[in-house]
């Protein structure tokens, strides 16, 4: 009798474990929708998409940090960062005040919507802004070859990098899964 007892608070105490896990799961993930919402409202940008980067860059961690100077939720350069504050005019501005994660969101979606506008005469922007994203300009313009300039397919057989394939792979996988944390806005 003794024992059945101890198998049955065991069980309570597991789904009550199982339980916490979940839920501490689902509030990092969605602890910054509200704010990627609004920067994905502002600039323009599906914020199914941004939650995807963010995802892709930090894992929403907000104060990770890249080995070659990124910072934050979605892992903006220095370049990036000031090119955000000049277009917003933010004065006294520095790299560092993307340590916050507002900010953080504010210049990523902006810097993330310049690159699809920069693509916006493609079948499909998204691979190429995020190939920029991620590799940068100077690669992109090596993977512009012939038809690859327009049709996305092609563009993505001229990469060579294959991590920069498999970042837009998951990021595009991601986007579609996030798309019901976004229900009313349609892009």
């Amino acid at each position: 009798m003794h024992r059945r007892w101890y198998y049955i608070i065991a069980a309570i105490l597991l789904a009550d474990v199982i339980g916490l896990a979940v839920w501490l799961n689902w509030r990092r993930d969605h602890r910054y929708d509200r704010q990627i919402k609004e920067a994905a409202v502002r600039y323009d940008v599906d914020p199914a998409l941004v939650k995807a980067v963010v995802w892709q860059e930090s894992r929403f961690q907000a104060e990770a940090r890249g080995g070659a100077g990124e910072i934050g939720l979605m892992q903006i350069r220095d370049l990036a960062s000031q090119e955000w504050a000049a277009a917003e005019k933010i004065p006294n501005f520095t790299h560092e005040h993307i340590t916050d994660p507002g900010s953080n969101l504010l210049a990523g979606t902006w810097y993330l919507g310049k690159m699809l506008k920069r693509y916006r005469d493609t079948d499909d922007p998204v691979p190429f802004a995020l190939a920029d994203y991620n590799a940068g300009r100077t690669k992109v313009l090596d993977w512009l070859k012939g038809p690859g300039k327009t049709n996305s397919q092609v563009f993505l057989k001229n990469m060579d990098y294959p991590g920069t394939k498999k970042y837009i792979d998951l990021i595009v996988g991601q986007r579609q899964k996030f798309r019901r944390d976004f229900p009313r806005v349609v892009y």
